[in-house]
């Protein structure tokens, strides 16, 4: 059974850091390529970071940039998203994507609010 499983959401102040983390279950992690989106109250979803299956490729959304790093571990088939310097417009619900050539597998959300 595929399972992509976020965490690490939470309430968090302006200019506090958060780590998500994704989990995944159910198929061949290593070589996918992974991501990270957000959508906003009211917004379309985004893009936020993405990252190769070596590593060699990653690409972040503009304001994310210095601020987020996203990374893998694939020997515990895991994404996670280092968030730093969070600002009340990153909050969101955070969502996990793992694509491998064919397949495009979703998680269901984990929720980042950013207020004081």
């Amino acid at each position: 059974q595929v399972q992509l499983v976020e965490s690490g959401g939470g309430l968090v102040q302006p200019g506090g850091s958060l780590r998500l983390s994704c989990a995944a279950s159910g198929f061949t992690f290593g070589e996918t390529v992974v991501a990270w989106y957000r959508q906003a109250p009211g917004k379309e979803r985004e893009s936020v970071a993405h990252l190769g299956h070596t590593e060699d490729y990653t690409n972040y959304e503009e304001s994310a940039k210095g601020r987020f790093t996203i990374s893998r571990d694939n020997a515990k088939s895991t994404v996670y998203l280092q968030m730093n310097n969070l600002k009340p417009e990153d909050t969101a619900v955070y969502y996990c994507r793992v694509a491998g050539l064919d397949f495009d597998y979703w998680g269901k959300g984990t929720v980042v609010t950013i207020s004081s």
